[in-house]
C-alpha cells in the first residue's frame, strides 16, 4: 500500500522554466556545460557547478554548501518560488523521436523503500549513498525525481487525460528538441482518488534512481533519530517521484565494448567461445539480435551470431536468465577476465539507442578490439528480479523518460 501524497513544490515561473531546466550534469560535454553556464545565468547548472563562478573545481562539503548558496539566491531573486498548498503535478514529455511519457510528479514514502513496498532491481553503493546523503541533507533539496512505475490503471488514466485536456502551466521545448508540459492537479476530489489508488496497489518499481532512493531513506532515517519531536508528517519522511505506467516506459540495453582480447588470438578466443555458444560469422552484415539468448559479436570488421547453448548453462533464477549476467559468465569473465563490471578500465558501455553502429565505429577506430550487443530487459523480467529479491549486474538497462533538473523541487527542510 505505496503513501504518495502532494506536497509543495518549488517551481521556477513561467517566464524562465525554459532557461532554468537542464539534463542531468554528467550528460553534457564540458563544452556544452561551458556554452550553458556562459550565456545563460538562468541554467540550473549554476547551481549544481557552484565553481565555475569561480573558475574552480570544487568538491566534496565546500560545493555542498555552495549549491546551498546558489539555490538560496535563486529564491531570492524570485526565480524559484514554492506553491502555496500541495499538488500532485503532471507531467508529460514528448521527446525528438516523437515517444510520449505521462506521469505523476509525487512524493514517495521512505518507509515504503524500507519496507520494499517501493521495490528496486539493482545494486547501490555505499559510498555513493552516503555522499548524497550529507548532499541532500546539505542542500535542503532534490531536483531530479526518482523514477517509479505500476501497471495500467483506468482511474489513473482517466484523471490524466482529463487535465492534460486543459492548458498546461509549463510547456517549452528544449534545445535538445524534448517538449515539456506541466499542469498542477489541485482538485480535492481527484487528489483523493489519485492518493486511494496508489494505496491500493500492490507496491511500485523503482525504474530508474536507485543511487536518489536509498540516499532520501538514509536522510530520513538520520533525521528522524535527531529529531526527538518527529512525527512521520516532516519532509524529510518523503522523496520526489515520478511515477508513469508501465506501458510507456522504454527500455533499452547498454551494449559492451572490450578493448582486448586477454592474451588470446582472434582463433583461440572464437574456439574457447565455441564451447558456450554456435557461432555464425555474418561477414560484413549489420546484425543485431532478434531474440532472448542470442548476441550480436563485432570483431576485425567483422559480425557474428551468437546463440547461446542452453545445455551449457544453468538457469537458476531470473537474473540468470539475463543476457546481461549471461554475457558476463560465459565470456566477459571467464575468458576475457573482467571480474568488475564497474571499475574494469578495460570495458565500456554504450546505451542501445546508438545501436551496433556505434560500436562498430569505436573498433575500427581502433578504440576497442571487439564490442557486443543484446537484446533489452523487458519490464517483466525487471519486476520479476524485484520481486525475487534479486539484482541486475551493472550497466543492464537504459530507461526512459529521463527528466529534467529544475522543473520541480522537493524541500526536505
Amino acid at each position: 500500500m505505496p503513501n504518495i501524497l502532494p506536497f509543495r513544490a518549488v517551481r521556477p515561473t513561467r517566464d524562465k522554466v525554459s532557461l532554468i531546466a537542464s539534463r542531468s550534469y554528467q550528460s553534457y560535454t564540458q563544452a556544452e556545460r561551458e556554452a550553458r553556464l556562459d550565456n545563460n545565468p538562468f541554467s540550473f547548472l549554476h547551481i549544481v557547478n557552484p565553481g565555475y563562478k569561480y573558475h574552480k573545481e570544487i568538491s566534496g562539503p565546500e560545493r555542498f554548501q555552495l549549491v546551498r548558496n546558489r539555490y538560496q539566491e535563486f529564491k531570492e531573486d524570485d526565480i524559484f518560488i514554492q506553491d502555496p498548498k500541495p499538488y500532485y503535478y503532471v507531467y508529460r514529455i514528448i521527446n525528438r523521436e516523437g515517444e510520449q511519457f505521462t506521469g505523476i510528479i509525487a512524493a514517495a514514502s521512505v518507509e515504503d523503500y524500507k519496507s520494499d513496498c517501493i521495490k528496486r532491481h539493482e545494486d547501490t553503493i555505499s559510498f555513493r549513498e552516503e555522499t548524497f546523503k550529507d548532499y541532500l541533507k546539505t542542500v535542503g533539496f532534490n531536483a531530479e525525481p526518482v523514477l517509479l512505475t505500476h501497471p495500467e490503471n483506468s482511474v489513473l488514466a482517466e484523471i490524466i487525460s482529463e487535465i492534460t485536456k486543459t492548458r498546461a502551466e509549463f510547456e517549452f521545448t528544449t534545445t535538445y528538441r524534448d517538449t515539456h508540459y506541466l499542469w498542477l492537479l489541485e482538485d480535492e476530489a481527484k487528489i483523493n482518488s489519485i492518493q486511494q489508488e496508489f494505496s491500493a496497489m500492490e507496491c511500485l518499481y523503482i525504474a530508474d534512481g536507485h543511487h536518489r532512493s536509498a540516499s532520501s531513506f538514509l536522510l530520513g532515517e538520520e533525521l528522524k533519530n535527531q529529531n526527538p519531536k518527529h512525527t512521520g508528517k516532516e519532509a524529510y519522511n518523503f522523496f520526489m517521484t515520478y511515477i508513469i505506467p508501465e506501458k510507456e516506459l522504454r527500455i533499452h540495453e547498454f551494449n559492451r565494448l572490450v578493448t582486448d582480447l586477454n592474451g588470446l588470438s582472434k582463433e583461440e578466443f572464437l574456439i574457447q567461445l565455441d564451447a558456450k555458444f554456435r557461432i555464425e560469422n555474418r561477414g560484413l552484415e549489420y546484425f543485431r539480435p532478434k531474440k532472448k539468448h542470442q548476441f550480436s559479436m563485432y570483431l576485425e570488421g567483422e559480425f557474428y551470431s551468437l546463440q547461446l547453448r542452453k545445455s551449457e548453462y544453468n538457469f537458476k533464477d531470473a537474473t540468470s536468465k539475463l543476457d546481461a549476467k549471461i554475457l558476463y559468465d560465459t565470456i566477459l569473465k571467464p575468458i576475457l577476465g573482467i571480474e568488475d563490471l564497474r571499475n574494469d578500465k578495460r570495458i565500456d558501455y554504450s546505451h542501445g539507442k546508438n545501436g551496433m553502429a556505434y560500436v562498430k565505429g569505436k573498433v575500427d577506430e581502433g578504440a576497442f578490439k571487439i564490442g557486443f550487443g543484446m537484446l533489452p530487459v523487458n519490464v517483466e523480467e525487471m519486476k520479476q528480479i524485484a520481486d525475487e529479491g534479486l539484482t541486475m549486474p551493472p550497466k543492464s538497462t537504459y530507461i526512459q523518460p529521463k527528466l529534467r533538473s529544475g522543473v520541480t523541487i522537493y524541500e526536505f527542510q
